[in-house]
C-alpha cells in the first residue's frame, strides 16, 4: 500500500511539472499614463498571425459601431481582421501588442462620418459650426450626392522597452468605403441604390486619408507616431461573401504626407458563381466535383456552399457550408467520414480547406484541413 502511495504521489508531481502554467508566464507591465496603473502581457499566443493583448481588455472607442454602420457581417469581420493583416507590414506580431483604437474618440468618429453642412443645414441641424467637420460631401439637395466614407477604425500597437513600460508604438486606421449608396428621396419612400465606380471610390478615398491623417498629427499622444492607414470596399447589402482592403500606405512619424500607395491584392468569391467562374475556372471545376460527390451521397441535397479567399490569383482558404437534415447521430457520423474524404481528395494540400455541416439543431461536424498538413482535424458534435 506504501508502494502505491509514494507511486501515486510522484505522479501527481510529474503531471503538475508537466501542465503548462501559463499564469506564471504572464508578464506585469507599467502602462505609460500611471493612472491606469500595471497592466498583464499574456505569455501563451495560440498563433504568429495574432497579436498578444494587453489586459485588462480596454474596449475601443468606437465599440458597436462597425457593426451599425457596415452593411453585413462578413464584412464587419473581415474589415477588424483584414486591417490587423495589413498592420503586420509595418507592425510584426512578435515586437508589438495590440490595443484597441483609444485615441481618436467616439464624438469625434461621429462628426468625422457626417457630410460637410451648409450654414443653413447647420442651423437647420442646430449645430455649432466647430462641429462641421464632417468627411462626406455636402448633400446637394437631390438626395444622390453618395456618402463615401461609412466607417473609420482604429487599432493601436504598443511597445514595451527593457523596464516593463508599455507606450503607444504605432496606431493603423481602416476607412470603409460603400461601393454601393442607398438612400431615399422622400422620408419613409422607396430605397434606392446607386453602385459607386471603382475609381471614384478610390479617389474619394485617398481624398479622405489624407484629410485623417493631418487631423491625427494634431492629436497630441499621434504627433510622433507612425501610421498605417488603409481604405476598404464595402460589399452591397445582399452580399454573402466579404468586401476587401484594396489599398494601404505608411506615413512616418512626425509626418502629415502619406507616402505611395500600395495595392492589396486580396478578394473573396462565392463558389459557385458567375464571377469565380469567369476569374477562376479550374479551382470553381474542383469545388463544383467536391459538390456533385456531396451529392451524391444525399441525391435530393444541392446546399454546398463556398467563400474562397484569394490574395492575387492564388486560393488561400476555402471555407465550406453544408446544411443538411440528419435523422441520427449515425448518419451525421458517417456523412462526415465521406466529407473528409473528399476534402483531402479535391484540394490540393496547399490549399486551407474547413467545412462547417450544420442541420435546424445547430453545428453537427466540423472538418479542418490546414495548408500543406495531410492529417485534417475533425470533431462530430
Amino acid at each position: 500500500m506504501r508502494k502505491l502511495s509514494l507511486l501515486a504521489l510522484s505522479l501527481v508531481f510529474l503531471l503538475s511539472a508537466c501542465a503548462p502554467n501559463f499564469q506564471q508566464q504572464d508578464q506585469v507591465v507599467q502602462t505609460k499614463n500611471s493612472s491606469k496603473g500595471k497592466a498583464i502581457i499574456p505569455k501563451y499566443n495560440i498563433s504568429d498571425n495574432y497579436y498578444r493583448t494587453i489586459l485588462p481588455f480596454e474596449p475601443g472607442e468606437t465599440r458597436g459601431m462597425t457593426v451599425a454602420n457596415l452593411n453585413t457581417r462578413y464584412d464587419i469581420d473581415e474589415f477588424e481582421t483584414g486591417l490587423m493583416r495589413i498592420a503586420q507590414n509595418n507592425f510584426p506580431t512578435d515586437k508589438y501588442l495590440f490595443r484597441e483604437g483609444q485615441e481618436i474618440k467616439r464624438d469625434t468618429v461621429k462628426l468625422w462620418l457626417n457630410r460637410k453642412f451648409t450654414a443653413g443645414q447647420l442651423a437647420a441641424n442646430k449645430m455649432k459650426d466647430s462641429d462641421n467637420i464632417g468627411l462626406n460631401p455636402t448633400d446637394d439637395g437631390s438626395g444622390t450626392t453618395p456618402i463615401y466614407l461609412s466607417q473609420i477604425l482604429e487599432h493601436d500597437y504598443l511597445t514595451k522597452d527593457d523596464k516593463g513600460n508599455v507606450s503607444l508604438g504605432g496606431v493603423t486606421i481602416g476607412l470603409a468605403l460603400n461601393s454601393v449608396y442607398y438612400y431615399q428621396t422622400v422620408q419613409y419612400g422607396p430605397t434606392y441604390e446607386k453602385i459607386i465606380p471603382v475609381n471614384e471610390m478610390e479617389s474619394q478615398g485617398k481624398s479622405i486619408a489624407a484629410e485623417v491623417i493631418k487631423r491625427l498629427r494634431s492629436m497630441k499622444d499621434l504627433q510622433n507616431v507612425p501610421i498605417t492607414i488603409a481604405l476598404f470596399a464595402e460589399q452591397s447589402k445582399s452580399s454573402v461573401v466579404p468586401g476587401n482592403f484594396f489599398a494601404y500606405a505608411g506615413v512616418d512619424k512626425g509626418s502629415a504626407n502619406i507616402g505611395n500607395w500600395q495595392p492589396v491584392n486580396e478578394k473573396y468569391y462565392l463558389f459557385p458563381s458567375t464571377d469565380a467562374q469567369d476569374a477562376h475556372r479550374d479551382d470553381v471545376t474542383a469545388f463544383l466535383n467536391f459538390k456533385q460527390d456531396v451529392e451524391q451521397y444525399f441525391p435530393n441535397f444541392n446546399g454546398v456552399i463556398g467563400k474562397a479567399f484569394y490574395v492575387g490569383d492564388q486560393l488561400q482558404n476555402l471555407d465550406i457550408t453544408i446544411p443538411i437534415q440528419f435523422y441520427g447521430k449515425t448518419e451525421a457520423i458517417g456523412f462526415t467520414q465521406y466529407v473528409t474524404g473528399l476534402v483531402m481528395e479535391h484540394f490540393p494540400k496547399y490549399i486551407a480547406v474547413s467545412v462547417s455541416v450544420t442541420s435546424v439543431d445547430g453545428p453537427e461536424a466540423i472538418i479542418v484541413r490546414k495548408a500543406n498538413e495531410t492529417e485534417p482535424f475533425v470533431h462530430i458534435y
